[in-house]
């Protein structure tokens, strides 16, 4: 009987040990797949096709390099001399652009978000919609909604760009004031249709028209993202 008491007691301890380790590890869930990549990186390792992304995880490319991840209902694809840190947030995926430049296509609402410096962009409806984000400073941005519409969201404070727009985002409108009229980058316009710039309520931000987008601009860029929901 005492033997049978110490055997009982040694089964009790490992059980109880393999609890705690089991709660100590939890599963990580992978985020998405590298589907291409050239002269690109995962963190420090370099991004090759079938790579696993997690998030957290740091995605770059080099000059001339590009990396395209498929998360679920969306595809995100960087271009050359870009960077981004991919998250899950409410168990949908996410990016925070850090440099350079973004195309993302979403099959749905809710499948992507891009974050870049204090603005959320997204899309506006469930149609298939494939946006491009260029972050040139903390206080600009460049948005175009190559399909469907996108919105840009900056506190409380929401704009939509339709489809076949592009915009100048300025992040700090009491600088964004301060400049003369017309000023800005290249050929870059403050009004939209003849009318001035577009404010959110609290200008919290300013959105510029640059003009539509040219047709046939990235087309194989643009096809290769068309069909988020298809390997």
């Amino acid at each position: 009987m005492p033997r049978l008491r110490v055997f009982s007691a040694a089964l009790l301890c490992l059980g109880l040990v393999g609890s705690v380790y089991g709660a100590a590890t939890p599963t990580v869930t992978p985020l998405g797949t590298v589907i291409a990549a050239d002269r690109a990186h995962v963190g420090e390792a370099v991004a090759d096709v079938g790579t696993t992304v997690y998030g957290g995880d740091r995605i770059s490319t080099d000059l001339q390099g590009s990396v395209q991840v498929r998360a679920g209902a969306a595809r995100l694809l960087l271009l050359s001399a870009s960077a981004a840190v991919v998250n899950d947030g409410n168990g949908s995926p996410s990016a925070k652009l850090v440099s350079g430049t973004a195309t993302f296509s979403t099959g749905n609402a809710h499948a992507f978000i891009l974050f870049a410096s204090t603005a959320a962009i997204r899309p506006q409806s469930d149609a298939p919609t494939i946006g491009q984000v260029t972050r040139l400073n903390d206080k600009e941005l460049l948005v175009a909604a190559r399909r469907g519409a996108l919105t840009v969201t900056v506190d409380d404070e929401t704009q939509v760009v339709k489809e076949g727009e592009s915009f100048r985002v300025l992040l700090d409108p009491d600088a964004a004031a301060q400049e003369p009229a017309g000023a800005g980058s290249g050929n870059q316009g403050p009004t939209r249709g003849g009318g001035g710039p577009l404010k959110a309520g609290r200008s919290r931000f300013l959105i510029l028209a640059t003009g539509l987008i040219a047709a046939g601009t990235g087309v194989a860029i643009y096809e290769a993202l068309e069909s988020p929901d298809h390997p």
